[in-house]
């Protein structure tokens, strides 16, 4: 008996215990969505935010709860959005896209007006006297958007921020640690763009920067689908009219357009 009882009595205790958790995991389970299983492994797994949310997990449940675009991927770009659309019955814009900065100053090109001695980043810069280039519209290029790409898409050549389009998946993290706003994510398809953000006029702006735009208009005058127009004293296109020809390009002397 003194062999037997202490057996009796862990059995009990095993059976009642497995009864308790088989009935924990029937009441207390928590249901899985299938829908957003199959939306999580559709996605890369990069967990860079750049879709808006925490992380992939984050960003896979608001698309199975339909509140969020199913194309806000952009590590995954067209594929992806593609999946997810597939999975959740709907079409849905995939075109890649890309960051475009729109400032064509390199160091010799552009003046300063003072020399910065601070911190090397471009937002603290702008915070002294709204930097330290005459152009305030300008580059910095201390490289913040460099540094915040998570895909290693920017790099800093001759001062100044460039962008591989085999690399940027126009998630647009470094637009908004851009303190002068001169990176936009645009359509890879959009093969002309105005390098320019410059909205001061006169004789100033020619000094300023060699590359800047000066609102001569010869690049509107030169278009002949209308595409291109000049707005508050810089060249701006209308890519939904623009055929790519080239006519604005070569009737720049200034080489604002890309």
């Amino acid at each position: 008996m003194e062999i037997i009882m202490p057996a009796v009595i862990v059995g009990i205790i095993g059976l009642v215990a497995g009864v308790g958790l088989s009935l924990a995991s029937k009441f207390m389970a928590v249901s899985v969505d299938e829908k957003q299983e199959k939306v999580r492994a559709a996605l890369p797994g990069a967990n860079c935010g750049a879709c808006g949310y925490s992380g992939c997990d984050g960003y896979a449940a608001a698309v199975a709860a339909g509140e969020a675009e199913p194309n806000k991927c952009a590590p995954g770009g067209a594929a992806a959005a593609a999946a997810l659309a597939e999975i959740l019955g709907v079409e849905v814009e995939t075109e890649p896209k890309i960051a475009f900065i729109a400032c064509n100053g390199s160091l010799e090109k552009t003046k300063t007006k003072f020399n910065y001695d601070g911190m090397q980043s471009c937002t603290a810069a702008a915070f002294v006297n709204a930097g330290p280039l005459q152009c305030e519209y300008g580059c910095i290029g201390f490289g913040d958007c460099a540094n915040a790409c998570p895909f290693g898409a920017i790099t800093i050549e001759n001062g100044r921020p460039v962008v591989c389009g085999d690399i940027c998946v126009g998630c647009g993290k470094c637009t908004k640690v851009c303190p002068k706003s001169l990176i936009s994510i645009v359509p890879k398809s959009a093969k002309v763009r105005v390098a320019c953000s410059n909205k001061s006029k006169g004789a100033p702006v020619v000094k300023m920067c060699g590359v800047s735009c000066i609102a001569c208009k010869m690049c509107e005058k030169a278009c002949e689908s209308g595409a291109i127009k000049v707005t508050d004293n810089v060249a701006v296109i209308d890519q939904s009219l623009c055929t790519a020809c080239g006519k604005c390009k070569e009737a720049c002397k200034r080489g604002v357009i890309v």
